[in-house]
């Protein structure tokens, strides 16, 4: 039995999640960092943490001595992986949990540490934080299933698994393994709540040209999904059959070369690029899986006219509560001359929120932060332990919530004084660039990245100002499954996240513009 040297610790679970539930927070345990981006690196005598630009300043104030601080962008600093390969030089092992690692992640990984000189990157079956984590380590969530309404989702579930199923004719393929929540919960119009602020549930979806089949525990699903499942044609596994069911898949295709039929002869698995190396290898491997961009995800990202109607509806109603909440906040500190803490305004957000048809929740923690808060990226105001609502300073508010019909993500910044000329200045060269996107008229198959700039323009000009941006300019927002994946109705994302992908913004694909100044 080969021992790894090296432990490879992702944020993401086994969905390549962005957001995760509180027992897959496997990377925020081992190093106490609770940034949503990250990767940690093990070795038995030092230790890495690599994220990115909205949280170098969180790592730094969380991680210990223990700890050194990847910088990821940041010239002549290595990646995580390069960083791996480079304490794997001399024959050592890199190992990684299967599960919690893409496929296309591990190859490159693997390569990369070939190339140092170390030994490969190896699957550890067991994970080793979990031993750790031991009973500390909270339950797998196990919230209900329920039905998406026709009226919100605009198209059935039949006529989803219809057009995926034309998909997989063009392909000549076996079938395709759904791997993202978000993904299954929109194809088969169902919604969860196992992640917080993203209506989600654990589970995979195994689609072929006939058949459909759901992996999720059966305690999640009520009466009404059973038979809601049973008269779509779509049968129901328990989650943890996955990889038990992938490999008899696996088994009923014949092998390449050794039943002499050739590769190109063979019809293969599809899986998306997100999918599992775990996953992946259930199915067989190379021989008989081919990774493409999710036909799925690519479908969810171009709404229907019910959809589109949805999030214009739900913006509206959202936009109202915002107007009343700044209204009531700007009266309170400026006229009553009211103490108000950064939760209480955050509170008092979501309770006009909730008076609002088809509220759900929200869709993600209320970032509610005012003078040197507000330059902290992805703040996070404490119950008892937060800064007292300054009028005299800038006060930044990104909320957003989730209803029926769809989600909102809005990020406005205020001042109720007087505000010096850096913060003016600031201000208008973000404005400058939310008009250049609005007004951008783009050929079809323009990239989200290629956009990036037309916001990022106006901070570079002026970069000696002291006005400069880390972070992606636009966000994703979406009928009720996530922004990025959180919205409930499911709208598509394409941000700078995904540079260096072929991700096209198409017709009727929603686009979140979010250009900020630090």
């Amino acid at each position: 039995m080969l021992t790894a040297l090296l432990q490879v610790v992702p944020t993401e679970d086994s969905h390549a999640s962005e957001y995760i539930a509180p027992c897959d927070a496997r990377r925020e345990y081992i190093t106490g960092f609770s940034g949503s981006a990250g990767c940690a690196v093990i070795t038995h005598e030092k230790a890495a943490l690599a994220t990115d630009g909205r949280y170098f300043n969180q790592a730094s104030k969380q991680l210990d001595e223990n700890w050194q601080l990847l910088k990821q962008g940041l010239q002549d600093v290595p990646t995580w992986q390069e960083w791996s390969a480079e304490q794997s030089e001399g024959g050592k092992i890199v190992g990684v949990d299967p599960t919690i690692i893409s496929a296309p992640d591990a190859r490159k990984l693997a390569e990369k540490i070939r190339k140092r000189g170390g030994q490969d990157l190896v699957a550890v079956e067991e994970n080793l934080v979990d031993i750790i984590w031991g009973n500390g380590r909270p339950a797998k969530p196990s919230e209900p299933v329920k039905v998406q309404p026709q009226q919100f989702a605009g198209m059935d579930v039949k006529t989803k698994l219809e057009e995926l199923r034309k998909e997989l004719d063009k392909k000549k393929s076996s079938g395709f393994i759904v791997s993202m929540l978000d993904e299954v919960a929109w194809l088969f119009n169902l919604r969860g709540n196992d992640i917080p602020y993203n209506p989600v549930f654990f589970s995979y979806a195994a689609i072929t040209p006939t058949t459909a089949t759901l992996y999720v525990n059966s305690s999640k699903l009520s009466s009404e999904c059973k038979t809601y499942l049973t008269d779509n044609g779509i049968s129901m596994r328990p989650y943890h059959k996955i990889f038990e069911d992938m490999d008899v898949l696996c088994k009923s295709l014949e092998t390449p070369n050794a039943d002499g039929v050739p590769e190109a002869k063979i019809k293969k698995f599809l899986v998306s690029t997100k999918t599992s190396w775990a996953l992946k290898r259930a199915l067989g491997g190379e021989a008989k899986v081919e990774e493409i961009r999710s036909p799925v995800g690519d479908a969810k990202a171009i709404k229907n006219a019910t959809e589109l109607e949805g999030m214009r509806a739900c913006h509206v109603r959202d936009g109202a509560a915002l107007i009343e909440y700044f209204a009531w906040l700007e009266h309170q500190l400026t006229v009553e001359k009211a103490v108000i803490d950064e939760v209480v305004a955050a509170d008092k957000l979501e309770e006009l929120r909730s008076k609002q048809k088809n509220f759900i929740g929200l869709s993600f923690d209320t970032i509610s932060s005012t003078g040197a808060n507000a330059a902290v990226i992805h703040y996070s105001p404490e119950r008892g332990n937060c800064s007292i609502i300054d009028p005299k300073a800038v006060y930044l508010c990104d909320s957003g919530a989730q209803y029926l019909d769809g989600t909102t993500d809005t990020t406005r910044t205020l001042h109720f004084g007087q505000p010096t000329e850096m913060e003016r200045k600031a201000y208008t060269l973000v404005l400058k660039g939310n008009i250049a996107l609005d007004v951008a008229v783009f050929p079809k198959g323009t990239s989200g990245f290629a956009l990036d700039t037309l916001a990022r323009q106006f901070l570079w000009v002026r970069r000696g100002s002291e006005c400069a941006t880390s972070r992606p300019t636009d966000n994703a927002i979406g009928g009720r499954t996530g922004l990025s994946t959180r919205d409930w109705a499911w709208c598509g994302i394409i941000s700078q996240r995904t540079r260096g992908t072929d991700r096209h913004w198409n017709k009727d694909t929603i686009l979140g513009s979010s250009p900020r100044a630090w």
